[in-house]
C-alpha cells in the first residue's frame, strides 16, 4: 500500500509540472505576410525552423494573398484596433501608420538589445539603413528587397554571333543590341523576333529617371519627375517602340512568359523573376545582367519591410524583435537570398558560405548584387503611395502612342502636387 501511495504522489507531481509546461506556453505573435508560391515556401520553412529554434517564442504565419489585400486588411485591422504584432509593409504604409502612432520605434529594442549593436546597424546596406529611418527614428527593417535586372537567352546571343557572357554596360550599347536582335526571320517583311519587350512599369522608369540623373522629388519634396531628365526617360522607352521597333508593349506576366518561349531574348525585370521563371522547363541557358547606365548607376530597391505594431504587450512585442533580429541576421539574409534571389539586407551576407556558393554557380549575379552600392529609395509619404498609380496611368499613355512623355508626365506630376498639399493640410 505505501508503495502505491509513493507512487500515486510521484505521477501528482509529474502531472503537475507537465500541466505548469502546458499552461506557461509560448508568446505566440503574429506576422501577415503577402508572399506565396516558391517566395512564400521560402519563407514557411525559415518561419518553421525558427519556431524550432525557440523554447518561448512561436511565430504563426498568415499569408495574405496580395499586397493590396495585405493594405486593406491591416487598415481595417487598425480601425478595429485588432492589428498583427508583425507585418510587410512598405515605406508609404509605415509612413501613415506612424502618423496613426500605431508602430512600435525599433529604436529601444536596438537600444537595449546587448546582441545587436552599432556594427549590426552598419552592416545593413546604408540604402535599407535610411529607407527605414522615419525622422531620425528607426521604425522598421528591410525584409523582401529586390532590384531590377536584366535576363537573356545565352543560346540565341551565341547562334547570332554574340557573347553569350557579355551584356550591354550603357543604354546606347541596349539600345544598339536590341535593333540587332529585332529582324523578320520568315522574310515576310513583318517583324517576327524583337530585341526586348516593355511592361507599364513604375519600378523601370524610376531607374531610367535615376539614371538620366533626375529624382521623383525635389529638395523640397515638390513633384520632378516631369524634368527634362524624366522626359529623357520615358522618351528612351518610347523610341525604342515607335522608332526602332525593337520592343513591343506587354501586359502582365505576358513579358516573362514570351521570354521563356523565346520569343524574346531579353527581358527586364525583379531581380526574384528568376525564382518563378524556374518554376517552368527552361530549354535555354540564362544570363543574368544589372541594369545598363545612363549618367549615373543608381538603381531604385523595392519590396517590402518588417514592422511591429503596438499591443500594449511587451513580451510580444519583444518576441517580434527577436523573429525581426533573426531574419535579418547574416545567416539568415544570406539564405533568404540565395533561395529567392531577393538582394540580402547586410554587407556581410555576400562573404558567408552560401552567398558564395549560389555565385559560384550564378557568376552574373555579382552584378545585380553590386546595384546596392548605387541603389536609391522610393519616397516614404503616404502621398507618393497615392500617387505612383497615377505614374502607371501617365507612363501607359505614352507607351501607347496616346500622349507625348512631357504631356504625360507634366499631367502625373500635377496630380502628385495636388496629393501632397492635401497630406500637409
Amino acid at each position: 500500500m505505501r508503495r502505491v501511495v509513493i507512487a500515486m504522489i510521484l505521477i501528482s507531481l509529474l502531472l503537475g509540472a507537465c500541466g505548469k509546461t502546458l499552461t506557461s506556453g509560448k508568446t505566440k505573435i503574429t506576422f501577415w505576410h503577402g508572399l506565396s508560391g516558391p517566395l512564400g515556401d521560402t519563407l514557411t520553412e525559415m518561419i518553421m525552423e525558427f519556431n524550432r529554434s525557440q523554447n518561448e517564442i512561436e511565430v504563426v504565419a498568415n499569408p495574405i494573398s496580395s499586397y493590396t489585400a495585405l493594405s486593406q486588411k491591416l487598415m481595417a485591422s487598425i480601425q478595429a484596433k485588432k492589428q498583427p504584432d508583425l507585418a510587410q509593409v512598405f515605406e508609404s504604409w509605415a509612413a501613415k501608420y506612424i502618423e496613426s502612432g500605431v508602430l512600435c520605434p525599433l529604436e529601444k529594442f536596438i537600444a537595449e538589445d546587448k546582441d545587436f549593436g552599432e556594427e549590426d546597424l552598419l552592416d545593413i546596406y546604408p540604402v535599407f539603413r535610411n529607407s527605414n529611418t522615419f525622422n531620425d527614428t528607426i521604425y522598421s527593417m528591410p525584409f523582401n528587397k529586390s532590384v531590377r535586372a536584366y535576363f537573356y537567352n545565352k543560346d540565341e546571343f551565341y547562334r547570332l554571333g554574340l557573347d553569350p557572357d557579355s551584356f550591354p554596360k550603357t543604354w546606347e550599347e541596349f539600345r544598339k543590341l536590341c535593333k540587332v536582335l529585332t529582324r523578320d526571320t520568315d522574310g515576310d517583311g513583318v517583324i517576327d523576333r524583337w530585341g526586348t519587350n516593355f511592361n507599364v512599369n513604375e519600378w523601370q522608369f524610376i531607374n531610367l529617371l535615376h539614371q538620366a540623373g533626375g529624382k521623383i522629388v525635389d529638395e523640397a519634396g515638390n513633384p520632378a519627375f516631369n524634368s527634362a531628365a524624366g522626359i529623357e526617360a520615358l522618351t528612351f522607352i518610347t523610341d525604342m517602340m515607335f522608332k526602332d521597333k525593337s520592343a513591343y508593349l506587354v501586359n502582365g506576366y505576358d513579358g516573362q512568359n514570351d521570354f521563356m518561349a523565346g520569343i524574346v531574348p531579353i527581358y527586364e525585370g525583379s531581380s526574384v523573376s528568376i525564382t518563378h521563371m524556374r518554376q517552368q522547363p527552361i530549354n535555354f541557358n540564362i544570363g543574368y545582367a544589372p541594369l545598363p547606365t545612363y549618367r549615373t548607376a543608381e538603381s531604385a530597391v523595392s519590396g517590402t519591410n518588417i514592422v511591429i505594431f503596438k499591443s500594449g504587450d511587451e513580451k510580444r512585442e519583444r518576441a517580434s524583435w527577436e523573429f525581426i533580429k533573426w531574419f535579418t541576421d547574416t545567416e539568415q539574409t544570406a539564405r533568404w537570398s540565395a533561395e529567392t534571389s531577393y538582394m540580402p539586407v547586410r554587407r556581410s551576407a555576400m562573404a558567408s558560405a552560401t552567398i558564395q556558393n549560389f555565385l559560384a554557380k550564378n557568376p552574373q549575379f555579382q552584378g545585380i548584387f553590386d546595384q546596392l552600392e548605387d541603389a536609391v529609395f522610393e519616397p516614404q509619404t503616404s502621398a507618393w503611395f497615392k500617387a505612383r498609380p497615377e505614374l502607371k496611368s501617365a507612363l501607359e499613355y505614352a507607351m501607347r502612342n496616346e500622349s507625348t512623355p512631357k504631356e504625360a508626365l507634366d499631367a502625373c506630376a500635377h496630380k502628385f502636387a495636388d496629393l501632397i498639399r492635401e497630406e500637409s493640410k
